[in-house]
């Protein structure tokens, strides 16, 4: 049975391919500098508008609390209808696609809630969403 004798190998470590890479990056470097100098001699007026966009998107919806007994809440303060039509319209003035969630008691009579979803038609306010709790389904209703 041969035996090795020959010593052990050790690591090299080719840097060809690294070297190629650092070349690359200093052409792509060269080549881009050369283009933002040509866009600083020549002298652009860009165009101005008048109107105004905000950059933030929309806020969180307004959370609209129904109580069992028909008592309607914004942001935890008891209001009417009239004072919710208003602030409403004043929250759709400032953010025109404004989303409203209605959060209501499962034993709130009807027509609290109709008066909330007039209130919000009033107000302009097209985006409305009923909040709901879903129950994981029984296992003697099967």
């Amino acid at each position: 049975m041969p035996l090795k004798t020959a010593g052990i190998e050790e690591p090299t470590l080719n840097l060809t391919p690294m070297i190629d890479i650092v070349f690359l990056l200093i052409i792509f470097f060269m080549v881009g500098s050369q283009f933002t100098d040509e866009e600083r001699r020549v002298e652009i007026r860009l165009p101005s508008t008048s109107e105004t966009i905000a950059l933030t998107a929309l806020p969180d919806p307004i959370t609209v609390g129904i109580s069992s007994s028909g008592s309607v809440s914004l942001d935890g303060e008891a209001i009417d209808s009239e004072t919710l039509a208003q602030r409403l319209a004043a929250a759709r003035e400032n953010y025109p696609g404004q989303a409203v969630v209605l959060r209501g008691d499962g034993e709130v009579p009807y027509q609290s809630v109709i008066d909330v979803l007039g209130a919000s038609k009033s107000a302009g306010i097209e985006n409305i969403s009923l909040a709901l709790k879903i129950r994981p389904p029984d296992s003697e209703s099967r």
